[in-house]
């Protein structure tokens, strides 16, 4: 099955866009990139769901192209069974190797799930992998920012110490995010100084990027810079 997914994707290659993407993900190498656009990856994703049974190209593990890594995070992306999507999250993590591939990563199923889906996020949190603990943060974000928010959770994006950029540049959107969604909880953490320097003023510069930010917050959050 790889073979064959591997010649579909040769099929929908651009090399102009392959040629784009080496340059947007550091250590790159162009012969392991296809050049697939995203929405032609999506689509693909979605036709091999429907056919049904695709084990064998999820479990062949590492993938060689990088198209690859986008396809599998497209097709967990869209799995309807939460038991089964995340057991092929957990398996994929320790392959992923890039920003993007990791930020792609988005099951839809896990909205319904958010009990089971805290329990891995804490593992994942507390992995030795950059990008198991930048996806961890970023589910934190994208669920765990609204009616499901909890004060434990900020402190706990707070207490992982990383030299790893992609990992700290994760948690200051963390943190950008919840200043938006969650300002009066958030400031705190930012008032107190619980974060590293660089993620601190990273935060703040990225909140002060958002047209969600009122502006007397803005102006405030400037004053909280670390010089």
């Amino acid at each position: 099955m790889t073979d064959e997914i591997r010649q579909a994707l040769f099929g929908m290659q651009d090399p102009k866009y392959r040629d784009f993407q080496v340059k947007l993900i550091p250590g790159a190498e162009a012969e392991k990139m296809i050049g697939v656009r995203t929405p032609d990856l999506r689509s693909y994703a979605k036709e091999l769901l429907k056919r049904g049974d695709i084990s064998a190209f999820l479990s062949e593990l590492p993938h060689r192209y990088f198209d690859e890594n986008q396809l599998h995070a497209f097709i967990l992306s869209d799995m309807k069974d939460y038991e089964t999507c995340m057991r092929e999250v957990e398996r994929f993590l320790p392959y992923v190797d890039n920003w993007a591939t990791c930020d792609q990563m988005s099951p839809k199923v896990f909205k319904k799930h958010k009990t089971e889906l805290l329990e891995h996020v804490k593992a994942w949190l507390g992995s030795d992998k950059t990008y198991t603990i930048r996806f961890g943060v970023g589910m934190l974000m994208e669920h765990f920012l609204d009616d499901d928010f909890d004060l434990s959770y900020p402190e706990k994006v707070c207490q992982i110490r990383s030299g790893e950029y992609y990992v700290n540049m994760m948690r200051a959107w963390y943190f950008a995010t919840a200043l938006t969604k969650q300002y009066e909880a958030a400031v705190v953490f930012i008032e107190k100084r619980k974060l590293d320097i660089w993620t601190h003023n990273k935060a703040i510069q990225k909140a002060l990027e958002s047209y969600r930010v009122t502006p007397e917050h803005k102006e405030y959050l400037r004053s909280l810079k670390i010089k």
